[in-house]
Formats: structure tokens, sequence, C-alpha cells
């Protein structure tokens, strides 16, 4: 063997050097892939001046050769199978599915440690994408595939170290491949280094924050003032919130938290998230200001005045369709539990900008009479063991005179803390606003 980096920091400040060509340009960001990428990608960022964040990938590994990749798969629902890998191993479908299934957990899991604010908009940007290797190359093909899906100006891929063949496939899947060594007798990433400790997920938190902190060329949100933090008024209070509206999005979604909850919901930042991949704006916002929220907390009264959280959210509606970035845009709203009924509410009372209207776990039943009023088209997300809520989603729906259906995931308990499921209500909830938004009425 003829070298080993030390550690995962060495390598990234070997590897920033051979890409000192992006150094302080306002138009690149860094993406680490976790876990063992952030710490090279940490020292990348450093180097080159550029923000840092994480672009969450799993790879699939083969039964009883975990390092050995199949596949993987990255947040918005990609997946890449290398079937060349599969096919000489002979496993079957049934047993990618559970290994998809495993590792779809994990990644959403991650979603939810890692991300304290919206993912960065990368449309034109120029986008280093980051890991402490390349074997084969899985996990950072199907980041590649992803990225793209955002419209970058430029993709570059960089790695301390890749096998040979991998970095000759990648010279004609990117626009550039950079790394520091590509050794013909590669055998696996860990060989390469002499401290390759598993990164834990308190040492990614800590460099993404260590990383905020730091000044860069480029901007940590994104360039458009469309990623921003807002206050919407509703009356006599300003109600905080997160606006978030890509380029050549197809809609904007408004979310309606449950009951004791804010617009910082991990489970509803992971929706969000998913719906921005998907072409959609997002504003999560507070339906009560601080001062509410204090007396919410002792009374627990506030989160069921469905009349209150509803009026709220038609303040929400006609402020952001009273914005010029989104006034050209189809309307959609996101209830949560409680939040849920407020959404029906608002979509009744205001048809002409309500499109459609999804609910995770709610209490549309608390609608009332309203739900006969409703005309966006709806639909109802309902976890299979959350039996209560189940029930009242049934007599909710008989209710409803719009187009309408019930989704049902199977083994989901009220807040779809189970395994996959969360990310089953995000793919439910795109699909639904990106058909439903889009047709004229």
């Amino acid at each position: 063997m003829s070298f080993q980096f030390q550690n995962r920091a060495q390598a990234g400040r070997l590897l920033a050097a051979k890409l000192e060509a992006y150094a302080g340009r306002a138009d690149v960001i860094v993406l680490g892939l976790p876990r063992g990428g952030v710490p090279v990608a940490r020292e990348v960022a450093r180097r080159l001046q550029a923000p840092l964040e994480v672009f969450l990938v799993r790879k699939l590994g083969a039964p009883g050769r975990e390092e050995l990749a199949l596949g993987a798969i990255a947040s918005g629902g990609f997946c890449f199978l290398n079937d060349s890998v599969v096919a000489s191993l002979r496993v079957s479908r049934q047993v990618i599915d559970r290994i998809i299934a495993r590792e779809q957990t994990e990644l959403e899991r991650r979603e939810l440690a890692y991300r304290t604010r919206p993912a960065t908009e990368l449309r034109d940007r120029v986008v280093i994408l980051v890991d402490d290797g390349l074997a084969t190359g899985a996990s950072m093909r199907v980041a590649v595939m992803a990225v793209r899906q955002r419209h970058p100006a430029r993709v570059v891929v960089a790695a301390p170290v890749a096998a040979p063949e991998t970095f000759q496939e990648f010279q004609g899947e990117v626009d550039e491949i950079v790394c520091v060594e590509t050794p013909d007798n590669f055998r696996g990433v860990g060989q390469w280094y002499e401290d390759f400790e598993q990164t834990s997920d308190d040492e990614v938190r800590r460099l993404l924050a260590e990383a905020d902190k730091l000044p860069s060329a480029a901007l940590t949100e994104s360039p458009s003032p469309l990623d921003a933090d807002v206050q919407v008024p509703a009356g006599s209070v300003l109600l905080q919130g997160r606006l978030a509206i890509p380029d050549g999005a197809s809609g904007v979604v408004i979310f309606a938290h449950g009951s004791g909850s804010s617009h910082h919901s991990p489970r509803n930042r992971f929706v969000a998230d998913a719906l921005r991949q998907a072409g959609l704006g997002t504003l999560l916002f507070d339906l009560l200001s601080p001062a509410e929220e204090s007396m919410d907390r002792e009374t627990a009264r506030l989160r069921f005045d469905i009349a209150l959280l509803a009026e709220r959210l038609i303040c929400s509606v006609d402020w952001l369709a009273g914005r010029t970035e989104a006034a050209k845009l189809p309307l959609g709203l996101f209830g949560a539990s409680t939040g849920a009924a407020a959404a029906l509410l608002a979509a009744a009372r205001r048809p002409e900008l309500a499109r459609a209207v999804v609910s995770r776990g709610g209490r549309p039943d608390l609608a009332g009479a309203a739900l006969g009023d409703v005309s966006a088209p709806t639909l109802l997300i309902v976890g299979g063991d959350d039996t209560p809520t189940l029930e009242l989603n049934r007599q909710a729906m008989r209710r409803l005179r719009c187009e309408k259906r019930l989704e049902i995931v199977p083994g989901a308990t009220h807040l779809f803390e189970e395994p996959g499921t969360l990310g089953q209500v995000a793919r439910l909830a795109a699909e639904w606003f990106q058909e439903k938004m889009n047709v004229e009425r």
C-alpha cells in the first residue's frame, strides 16, 4: 500500500487543495454524504469558503457483505440498483425490497436528525458532492441522479480515494470528478485510512453547526428571497413561519400543524422537504403566537379551537395569495391532527384559492358542517393501527361531497413513527398535490 490518509479531516484538506478553482465563488455549495462524507466535506467547504449541507443517501448493502453495494436510495424516492451486482449475487426481489425498507427507515431518521432548516435550492448552483471514498459509487450515483433533478449549473463529484474503474465511469456521468488517489490495488475505502472509525450522528450535527457559524463567499441559505423566515399577519398578531418556493414551482402548500406542535415539527419538515423536492413551494408557520402557545401549554384549549386555527390559516392563505411570487401559483393545504380540521374549514371558506387538501392523521370530523362545503379534492391519510382516528376519518369521508380519497398506511399509528410510514405519507401527499393542483377548475 503506497499511502494512507490519517483520517477524514486530513483527507478532506488534501481533496480541497484539488478543488481550489472553486474557492470564493458565491454559486458553490458543498454537499456531504452522511455520515463519513461530512467530515471530508467540512474541510472542503472551509477551504472553498462555501456553505455546507448534507445530502442523504443510503447504500443498499448486500446480505452478509454490507460493504458491497447492491445500489442506493436518496431523499425524494430516488433508487438505484446495480444490476450486475444483483445478478452476480442472485439476490431476490423480495430480499431487495426488505433491504430498501430498512434503509428507508434509517434515511428518514437521519432526515429528522440532521435537518434544522429547509434544504438549499440547488438550481443554477455549482454542486460539489463529497464522500470519503468511492468503491462501486452506488450511493454517489444516486446522489448525482437526485441532484440533477434540481437543475444545478454544474455537478462535481469529489472523494479522497476511488476505485479506478469507478473514477472512469463517473467521468462520463458528471461535469467533473476530482480524487486525490485512484490506486490500482483498491479493495475498499477503509483500507486507505489509518483512522476509519464510524462517524456518529452527534459529530455530523456538530460539523454542520460549526459550518453554519463561519462566513462564506456563498450564502448559507438559498440565493433566492423565496427561502426565508417570514411573519404572517393575522389580526393583532404576527405568526412566525418559513416560506420556501423553488424556481419553477408548480404550486405552494401551506401547512397547518397539529395540536401542541409548531412550524418546527420534524414530521411536517420531513414532508415539506419531500414536497419541495417534487417541485412544490411550502409555507410552514405557527398557528399561535408565542404568548398563545405558552397559554396553550398550560390549558391545551387553543389547540382545539378550530374556528381560531382556521381563521389563522385563512389569513395565511390571503397573505400568500397577495405576494407577487405566489400570486399565480395554485395553493394547497396540508393539515395534521387538529390542523386538518382547520385546513378543511379554510378550504370551504376560500374555495377560489384552495385547490387541494391533504390530512395526515387528522381530525377532519372537527370541521363539522363545513365538510359539506369543501370543494377542493381531499386526501385523508390515516395509520392502519390508529383505530379511533381511522373511524373518525371514515365518518368525515361520508360527509365530504368533493372529490375524496382515504389512504390507510398499514402498520402506522397516529404519529407515523413506524419504519417507512412517514415516507409513504410524503409520497402520497406529493402525488396528490401535483395531480390536483394542476387541474383547471
